[in-house]
């Protein structure tokens, strides 16, 4: 799945962009990762030189503005995720038709980190990869660890469809700055947009003659409606629990406001004790302490909650855009699906409902060892066209980075919910940082070790919140990892 604030809109110098300008009026989806696996402290360790000898530039033309070799192989490896491959075997095609001597070497794979590790190790890695998923590298090591090409060349050539704006013209707002960490280079290029949040089915609220909760307390009362109905409250991915940020990091942004999550994503000292995390830690452990959560969630993955919840056995979930696709083939047509920024605390919140989490998702990178760097970039051209961009949309119910390309598509029920989401937000659209700058922090700790332990009922909001403290301590002391902060 992939994530993030803008997602990485989490970079730094960007995050204020991110942040406040970010999405303007469009919607969408992106996949997150999910859990990642180790730091790969080993894969971004600088590994040897290997046999990757790199290509020679090709020729510079008009329409060959980034001088791909055109007799060079190109290696693209897919995350095969909620958005399938479909799409970027169609964009290998076209890049196949402009370098008709070249056959891409395309493979899609769930095992990222798993698969990618001992080629970074060897020196040997592809040329592109959509690095996301359940064993997403971390990105905050790579970039650390210098294991990334700076995509800037690809931001200032010319864009797929019109040789007179750039390609990161052509982006949406905050896409750029999602790539980057520290200074003006980009590591990564976000390729959907993601909007997170509270997603149900419209007709099972209707059916219970409620709106959409703005208030805790009417959180409990719409649950409590639904649990005499036989209908849980909420379900979410249980194996994954870093799926509950989805909803309680923009709702505690929503409560204390965006410097709550500016702390949090700095490692700043206390920064988990603040009274807003309390309160929405609090607020979230009631459900379990109410029997509002579906019986036997913190045993669930995704899938199996997307199932039960499309199946109307829980009435909310915290997910990603991505999941109208990731389950389409479970979410009956009249379904109605829908998705709401979060429910807050009451009329003290520090910003007002509709404040959402929405951002750039799908992570790209081209390593910097890899052969064929320009080809990599090439084929990310290719992507961040119109056609590339609608038929993305089409086929997976998503936007892309691209900042268009919707004409003549007609919006499916969760992305047109998606876009009345971001448009409600307006400017209180908040990015946390946390899952790409600091992926096993958020994911392991965070995720498993803290807030799942507690929708778990084994630990206490306070017990949580101590513990979840302890690991971004150990993380800040931890001189292995590059640090990041909000410039």
């Amino acid at each position: 799945m992939g994530s993030t604030s803008a997602q990485n809109p989490e970079y730094n110098g960007s995050a204020r962009v991110g942040r406040r300008d970010l999405i303007k009026r469009s919607a969408a989806l992106g996949l997150i990762s999910v859990p990642t696996m180790s730091f790969l402290s080993a894969c971004a360790s600088g590994g040897g030189g290997g046999n990757g000898d790199k290509a020679k530039e090709g020729k510079k033309t008009a329409k060959n503005p980034l001088a791909v070799n055109d007799t060079a192989q190109m290696e693209f490896v897919l995350f095969d995720g909620g958005f399938g491959k479909e799409y970027a075997e169609d964009a290998v095609k076209i890049y196949e038709k402009n370098f008709p001597k070249v056959t891409v070497k395309f493979a899609a794979t769930q095992k990222i980190q798993s698969t990618l590790q001992p080629r970074f190790n060897q020196g040997t890695p592809p040329d592109l990869i959509d690095n996301s998923g359940a064993e997403q590298m971390d990105m905050g090591v790579l970039v650390g660890k210098d294991q990334l090409a700076d995509l800037t060349p690809l931001l200032d050539a010319p864009s797929y469809d019109d040789p007179s704006k750039k390609v990161r013209d052509t982006l949406r707002p905050g896409i750029v700055e999602m790539g980057q960490f520290d200074g003006e280079k980009v590591w990564i290029l976000y390729y959907a947009y993601t909007v997170y949040g509270v997603w149900y089915s419209q007709k099972a609220l209707d059916s219970l003659d409620e709106q959409y909760p703005e208030t805790w307390d009417q959180m409990l009362a719409v649950c409590e409606k639904a649990k005499k109905k036989g209908m849980a409250g909420w379900t979410y991915a249980g194996k994954y629990p870093y799926y509950l940020p989805f909803s309680l990091y923009p709702m505690i942004g929503k409560v204390g406001g965006v410097e709550v999550l500016d702390a949090i994503d700095n490692l700043e000292p206390n920064a988990w004790k603040h009274p807003a995390v309390k309160a929405c830690f609090e607020a979230y452990y009631e459900l379990y302490k109410k029997g509002y959560v579906l019986k036997g969630t913190p045993g669930l993955d995704h899938i199996q909650s997307q199932t039960a919840w499309a199946q109307g056995k829980a009435l909310f979930i915290p997910n990603g855009s991505w999941v109208e696709n990731e389950s389409a083939n479970v979410i009956p047509k009249d379904f109605d699906l829908a998705v709401s920024a979060p429910t807050g605390i009451d009329s003290s919140d520090k910003m007002p409902f509709g404040t959402i989490w929405a951002s750039g998702g799908e992570p790209f990178i081209v390593p910097a060892k890899a052969k064929n760097t320009a080809g990599g970039m090439e084929q990310l051209r290719i992507m961040l066209s119109e056609a590339s961009s609608k038929n993305f949309t089409g086929k997976v119910k998503s936007l892309t980075a691209y900042n268009g390309g919707t004409d003549g598509i007609t919006l499916t029920p969760g992305l047109k919910s998606g876009v009345a989401a971001l448009d409600k937000a307006g400017q209180n659209v908040v990015n946390p940082r946390l899952q790409d700058w600091y992926v096993q922090l958020q994911k392991e700790k965070i995720g498993v070790s803290g807030l799942g332990e507690m929708m778990a009922g084994r630990l206490t909001p306070a017990e949580a919140i101590k513990k979840i403290q302890g690991f971004a301590d150990e993380a800040v002391k931890d001189t292995s990892i590059k640090h990041y902060k909000h410039q």
